[in-house]
C-alpha cells in the first residue's frame, strides 16, 4: 500500500486533518473510509495495510491529534456526524463504505441517519450506548461518575475508572459507583493531578457520545446499508451490549468479529488484537452487500 497523503479541511473551531491511502480517481470498489472517536488516524495503520485493493481514509476526529479546535466544550455525536459528511463531500468520491469503531461507530450512526446520501454501507463496530441497556440508569451514572472523577481528580484517577468500565462484564449493579475506585497504579498511571483538564476522551467525548439517542426511525429506512458488529471477546461488556441493543431495535443480528472492542489494532499502541482475522472478516462483510 502506497503512503498516506495527509490533507486537511478548514471549517468553523476546528482544521480537520486526513490521510488518504490509494488513488480517489482510480478505484473498483467505493471507498474506505475508517474512523474511531476518541482514536484518530493513528490507531488505524494496521487496519488500512490490509486493504491494498482499496482506497482508506482516515481522520482525527475534532480535537483529536491533529485536528485542533479552537472552541471548548463537550462534543457530540451530532458535531461529529456533520464533521464526517464534509470530509465525505470534499473527497468527491460518492457514498464510501465505512467501519465505525466505539464512539465513531455512534458518530457514524448519526451521520448515516442524517445523511444516509454519503453512506453505501456503515459497519458499526461496538457503538457503547448506554441509555439502549436494559440496565441504562446504574450504566449512565457510572459513565457520570468517569467524568466527574476526572474533572476533580485529574487524568490517572478518571482514566482508571474508565477501564474498569468498559471492561466491566455483565449489567451495572446499582451500587457500581459506591464501590472502591481502582487505583491508577494497578493500569500503570500516576494518580497525581497534574491540574489538566483537557484529555479528549474523558473530557470531550464521553457523556455526548455514550448518552447519543439514535434516530431509530431514520435508521429503519436505510438498516440494509448497516452492519452491526460485536468482538467475539467482547462478552458482556458495555459497547458490545450496545451493538447488540442496535442490532436489537433494528431487527438485525450482529456480525461477530475476531478479537474484543480493539480487534483491529495492531501494534499501535502496544495491545494487539487480531488485525488479519478482522480484516478478512471485514472484507467479507463489505463484498458480502
Amino acid at each position: 500500500m502506497t503512503d498516506p497523503v495527509t490533507s486537511t479541511i478548514n471549517i468553523p473551531n476546528v482544521t480537520l486533518t486526513y490521510d488518504v491511502r490509494g488513488e480517489l480517481a482510480e478505484r473498483d470498489q467505493p471507498v474506505l473510509l475508517v474512523i474511531g472517536c476518541p482514536m484518530g488516524a493513528s490507531g488505524f495503520p494496521t487496519l488500512a495495510s490490509h486493504f491494498p485493493e482499496r482506497t482508506v481514509v482516515t481522520y482525527d476526529p475534532r480535537g483529536v491529534e491533529r485536528s485542533v479546535r479552537t472552541d471548548t466544550g463537550e462534543l457530540n455525536p451530532m458535531i461529529h456526524a456533520g464533521d464526517l459528511a464534509v470530509l465525505i463531500e470534499t473527497l468527491d468520491v460518492g457514498p464510501v463504505d465505512i467501519f465505525a469503531s466505539s464512539g465513531g461507530a455512534v458518530n457514524a450512526l448519526a451521520l448515516l441517519a442524517n445523511r444516509p446520501d454519503l453512506v453505501n454501507t456503515l459497519v458499526a463496530h461496538e457503538p457503547p450506548l448506554v441509555d439502549l441497556l436494559p440496565d441504562s440508569e446504574a450504566a449512565r451514572a457510572a459513565t457520570d461518575d468517569v467524568y466527574e472523577t476526572y474533572q476533580r481528580d485529574g487524568h490517572g484517577a478518571g482514566m482508571a475508572k474508565f477501564i474498569a468500565l468498559v471492561g466491566f462484564e455483565g449489567e451495572f449493579p446499582a451500587d457500581y459507583t459506591d464501590r472502591p475506585a481502582p487505583d491508577p497504579a494497578m493500569f500503570g498511571m500516576s494518580a497525581e493531578d497534574d491540574g489538566t483538564r483537557d484529555d479528549v476522551l474523558l473530557g470531550q467525548n464521553i457523556r455526548g457520545t455514550t448518552s447519543y439517542q439514535p434516530d431509530f426511525d431514520a435508521l429503519a429506512k436505510v438498516k440494509d446499508r448497516l452492519v452491526i458488529g460485536v468482538g467475539e471477546e467482547s462478552g458482556g461488556q458495555m459497547a458490545a451490549r450496545g451493538g447488540q441493543a442496535v442490532a436489537d431495535r433494528l431487527g438485525l443480528t450482529p456480525v461477530v468479529f475476531p478479537g474484543n472492542h480493539a480487534g483491529f489494532l495492531g501494534d499501535e499502541y502496544g495491545m494487539p488484537g487480531k488485525p488479519a482475522e478482522f480484516a478478512d472478516k471485514l472484507r467479507e462483510v463489505l463484498t458480502a452487500r
